[in-house]
């Protein structure tokens, strides 16, 4: 079986490392691919995965790219309000990773028109999580966040009884600020900023990394997301970011699950391709 699959946001470091993922795995076919302002880059992945369609939303470029991608059989579209019109049948996975507000609207657009969406947009969470899940349950359509410590968390909890749950640690590797003076930090420049010690990521999240906001959201999207009370979730600074989850369970047990600082790894789990690069880790006090 073949599963069609959808991109939002192919251009950025999750989109990149989906289709990283994806080259010449035969049990995917790339359906549509989106992307904000590199549309050079856009035209690329959709000629190297043989993509039909993709969506910009900015009107000038669409304007000037139109006719480039029709000459390499690619039908581009202008806004998300097009979804309908190119997935007239479903799609088995969509895979969202806009930055920033504006992956809400294609987020609530895209759930009817798939089977199971991949969500790597915290704002979208953090600002709308109601929404978001009000639709996925009335269109009764499977969920997965794939930040590595929210995948984690789902990872470890997917097969247990919540009301088992006691407590749920996210980690945080600090920052490339962690070890660093107060006094030396008024003179830090954004290219130290953007310089994280174990992830490769976009400049947004790398800034909202080094000052530790992008962990304060993580916090915000994992209550949201597994319906916490914020005295059952905590941040633990570990430097490695090799465990990206530890829960606390009833009878004191504790899993935890540790990877290597790739992106390919939760997604490719999530995506069902390799489900043995991963450890979950068992203790007992």
């Amino acid at each position: 079986m073949i599963n069609k699959i959808v991109i939002l946001g192919s251009t950025g470091s999750i989109g990149v490392t989906t289709l990283n993922t994806l080259y010449k795995n035969k049990k995917f076919k790339v359906i549509l691919l989106s992307a904000n302002k590199n549309i050079k880059k856009l035209l690329k992945q959709c000629v190297k995965f043989k993509s039909k369609y993709a969506i910009i939303e900015n009107k000038s470029s669409y304007q000037k790219y139109k006719l480039i991608f029709k000459k390499k059989n690619i039908k581009l579209f202008l806004g998300f309000n097009n979804l309908d019109k190119i997935l007239k049948n479903k799609v088995s996975i969509c895979v969202n990773s806009i930055s920033g507000i504006q992956g809400l609207y294609p987020t609530l657009k895209i759930i009817p028109l798939t089977k199971t969406i991949l969500i790597a947009n915290k704002e979208s969470i953090i600002c709308a999580w109601n929404i978001i899940l009000k639709k996925l349950n009335q269109n009764n359509k499977k969920f997965i966040p794939i930040d590595s410590e929210h995948f984690s968390i789902w990872k470890l909890i997917k097969n247990e009884n919540k009301n088992s749950i006691n407590k749920i640690i996210l980690t945080a590797s600090g920052g490339p600020f962690l070890n660093v003076s107060r006094k030396k930090l008024t003179n830090i420049k954004p290219k130290f900023a953007l310089n994280h010690p174990n992830w490769k990521m976009g400049k947004k999240i790398s800034i909202d990394s080094s000052n530790m906001m992008n962990k304060i959201f993580e916090f915000i999207e994992a209550k949201k997301i597994f319906n916490l009370k914020k005295e059952n979730l905590s941040i633990l600074i570990h430097p490695s970011s090799f465990v990206h989850a530890i829960v606390f369970f009833n009878g004191n047990i504790i899993k935890f699950l540790a990877h290597d600082t790739n992106m390919n790894i939760p997604i490719s789990n999530a995506l069902g391709i390799d489900k043995n690069l991963i450890r979950v880790w068992f203790l007992k006090k």
